[in-house]
């Protein structure tokens, strides 16, 4: 189990680090480019809209075709994606190629959530889930030191020249290590019209969409922290690419730590009132360190520090949510999964989108955008609750204690 955990652990990191390990070269980017910083963010929202959009397709076709075949095309994609970053010209073909990339990636989202499921379940599943988590969550906080070391001895072209690698890398994973795991008597043929059916049933149930939003509007806040911070971090408060990094991988540590007690949280009090309290939490919090930095408070150690709290708050949410929103869907619980992926990468993207024309290197508008995410996932909680999806994963989940 740790052998096949640490294959797929590191297949999964591709895309996040993909996100992660140009952040501290983003300001360079902009100055190279001669482009806003705008321009530079969209190269993340194409990422973003990319990454969960393909996640719909490549489910469907790795239930029809095995687990390997989506892998060798997803990872080329990818691939090709980074080459074009390396040359890109203009600001305009980086974003280009981001979406390529984002396209590509995706298959590592979804792939290796399938293996698991082919090889485990119940208890042992669990336990490696949690085991591939694990490798991907320190990606998040070393990415970024990664990322602020190469720039040292290269630029941010090199960046994506060692991302090309790093898939060839999981590709040669892929053909020599990674067994298929789907019998091809396991295997069924994408049928559109259940397709169809099934993203009609989510997409007009409550109890699915609401909490799916709640953690659209966490995955949000920060995304938005990600395309903004690095601006905000070496521009208004004077940190190098590597100070950058260590107040970067501060903030993700605390999603990191409280994402790992959101499960006997959940157990203990109830996933649905994990939720509420959570949500409470990350707004009045947000909403605090908003007015702080508008009435002129907002310094560096003040930043990162509730940032820190709030992040700490959406590491007990999401992980509840995502359970919350599947669990009246077992039937169709992989096309779900798929689904909901994709509308909250997709949430994140549109965030930065309307954010950018407002950023202007400081934290105002970086902090404005976090506190309006933590309005929308408090509201979109009590949705959620209203409409009984966090009772029915209290039912499913709670112990008894009669």
């Amino acid at each position: 189990m740790l052998r096949m955990a640490a294959i797929l652990g590191l297949l999964s990191t591709v895309g996040p680090v993909s996100i992660d390990m140009y952040l501290p070269a983003l300001p360079a980017m902009a100055a190279d480019l001669e482009t806003s910083v705008g321009a530079t963010q969209a190269t993340l929202t194409a990422f973003f809209l990319a990454f969960g959009v393909a996640q719909m397709i490549y489910g469907p076709w790795a239930d029809q075709a095995g687990r390997k075949v989506p892998l060798y095309f997803g990872l080329s994609v990818f691939i090709i994606g980074s080459v074009g970053c390396v040359f890109a010209p203009s600001i305009e073909w980086l974003v280009a190629f981001r979406f390529l990339q984002g396209a590509g990636g995706a298959v590592v989202m979804v792939v290796p959530r399938a293996v698991i499921r082919d090889l485990y379940t119940g208890t042992d599943g669990t336990r490696l889930m949690a085991l591939v988590m694990l490798v991907i969550s320190v990606s998040p906080m070393l990415a970024p030191l990664a990322g602020s070391i190469v720039i040292e001895f290269g630029t941010w072209r090199t960046i994506f020249a060692l991302l090309c690698v790093v898939a060839l890398g999981s590709l040669v994973l892929v053909r020599f290590v990674l067994p298929e795991t789907l019998a091809p008597a396991d295997r069924v043929p994408v049928n559109t019209r259940n397709l169809l059916r099934g993203c009609r049933t989510l997409l007009f149930d409550a109890q699915f969409m609401s909490p799916t939003f709640v953690g659209g509007f966490g995955m949000a806040s920060f995304f938005v922290f990600i395309a903004s911070a690095s601006f905000v971090y070496t521009g208004q408060y004077g940190l190098s690419p590597m100070g950058f990094s260590l107040a970067f991988a501060a903030n993700a540590l605390g999603f990191f730590l409280a994402s790992q007690t959101a499960a006997p949280l959940g157990v203990r009090f109830g996933m649905g009132r994990v939720v509420a309290s959570a949500t409470v939490g990350f707004a009045v919090t947000a909403l605090l360190l908003l007015a702080l930095v508008a009435a002129g408070y907002g310094s560096l150690g003040v930043l990162i520090g509730m940032l820190f709290v709030a992040n700490a708050f959406m590491g007990l949410v999401i992980p509840s949510v995502m359970v919350m929103a599947l669990d009246p869907h077992g039937e169709i619980a992989g096309l779900a999964s798929s689904l909901g992926g994709t509308l909250q990468m997709v949430a994140g993207g549109v965030m930065i989108a309307l954010a950018a024309p407002f950023f202007d290197g400081t934290a105002l508008p970086m902090v404005a955008a976090i506190a309006l995410c933590g309005v929308g996932a408090l509201v979109m909680s009590r949705i959620a609750l209203r409409g009984g999806a966090g009772q029915v994963a209290d039912d499913a989940r709670a112990p008894d204690r009669s």
